[in-house]
């Protein structure tokens, strides 16, 4: 075990703000598991705190892993890795299914293991480092529009066109994160601007689609609306979602410090309380003292990913830890601005909190990456160290001849 902790590498902060979300996590999820137990009558809490552990331990067992690997290497996989994505994409809108007459579309089952993946969460991963290695290569060049078509917007077209149908959230969110990524690696803004447009007329063209054709998405277009409807309407006849309502209620209970950890009461009422809604029951048991807290953390990592990405030296290497970073805590962000009505419904979970696989295991190999950068800047001091050393070592041949 001593050898292991010598062998990780990398930046300490980063690592320690990690590993103290996920400790943190277990109380919340713990807590907020009885709602599946006693409520929906499935499982125990038990058996879902070991199942958290396990995700959890595979997360970090992931992430050494990961930041053992030369960045470098990141940006042949992530080419490899794209054609792949399509195809898992493409296999799990084919194989979608309808639960209570709405697409499901969203997972796909791994055999031999029992559980379902979802390969949007591997997707944006991929992208995001696709789209970093192809602006670190572009970096010194004149780029037209044109010339950028087939290599980077085509990819990313694909990948968010088989992503929307069954998950318009994690389809805007990749949109945005790549068109931010591309403006920070210098791409032109004003073809930046082009593709926003483009961008915002498919997404008018799928939706007057999937009215005419409602036969083709089952309710999805229908719940976007509704849920935008809910979130930007001022009319008070109009009653709000009924998970944003047990979330403000609980986050009312809160109050200052909390009503104690395992305490919370919305937990009962509120669905997905251990994952998309996590954040609610955290305020409920810490109040706003945990929420605060919470929220530094997150800001905390967003300051050391910068500071990551600012320490390198390589450009890829700056765009890869900004492409993967920033994702984590965007995500982050709304899954708490859901939470106190501030955004519309999403469905994003919070990152290293919240119970789930996919999410959890992704968030930890953007983390290895990053980790995997900082570790090689490391590397770098330590070769400059060493031969400052050696250079003021004295030399015997030197000494001798000086004697002579």
């Amino acid at each position: 075990m001593l050898q292991i902790f010598k062998s990780i590498k990398g930046d300490k902060a980063i690592w320690a703000v990690v590993t103290m979300l996920a400790l943190f996590s277990f109380l919340p999820v713990y807590s907020a598991s009885t709602n599946l137990v006693y409520v929906v009558g499935k499982g125990t809490t038990l058996g879902y705190l070991i199942r958290h552990t396990i995700l959890l331990l595979l997360g970090f067992v992931i992430m050494y892993a990961v930041h053992k690997l030369p960045f470098k290497y990141f940006k042949g996989i992530a080419i490899l890795f794209v054609p792949l994505v399509i195809v898992l994409l493409v296999v799990t809108m084919l194989q979608g299914t309808t639960i209570g007459g709405a697409n499901a579309s969203r997972w796909i089952q791994l055999p031999f293991v029992g559980m379902s993946f979802q390969p949007s969460t591997l997707a944006s991963l991929v992208l995001m480092v696709y789209v970093a290695g192809y602006l670190a290569k572009i970096k010194d060049k004149k780029i037209t529009f044109k010339d950028s078509i087939l290599p980077l917007w085509a990819p990313v077209a694909v990948v968010l066109m088989l992503i929307l149908p069954a998950n318009f959230s994690t389809t805007a969110i990749i949109f945005f994160m790549v068109c931010v990524l591309c403006f920070l690696g210098g791409y032109p803004i004003k073809y930046l601007l082009s593709i926003i447009g483009v961008g915002i007329l498919s997404l008018t063209f799928f939706v007057l689609v999937a009215k005419a054709f409602p036969g083709l998405f089952p309710n999805r277009v229908d719940t976007w609306i509704s849920r935008v409807e809910n979130f930007v309407s001022a009319d008070e006849n109009i009653n709000d979602d009924y998970q944003i309502l047990k979330a403000k209620t609980a986050i009312a209970l809160g109050n200052v410090t909390g009503v104690g950890a395992g305490k919370s009461v919305m937990k009962n009422f509120l669905p997905q309380s251990t994952s998309d809604f996590i954040f609610a029951i955290i305020v409920e048991e810490y109040g706003l003292v945990g929420a605060v807290v919470l929220l530094l953390s997150y800001l905390f990592l967003l300051f050391r990913i910068i500071i990551v990405s600012q320490k390198c030296d390589s450009v890829f290497g700056k765009l890869l830890v900004m492409g993967v970073g920033l994702p984590i805590i965007f995500q982050a962000f709304i899954n708490m601005a859901v939470a106190v009505e501030l955004f519309p419904v999403t469905g994003q979970t919070l990152p290293l909190i919240s119970s789930g696989g996919t999410s959890t295991w992704m968030t930890c190999i953007a983390l290895g990456i990053i980790l995997s950068v900082s570790a090689k800047r490391d590397e770098f001091k330590e070769e400059e160290v060493l031969k400052e050393n050696l250079e003021e070592e004295i030399n015997p041949l030197e000494v001798l001849s000086e004697q002579l």
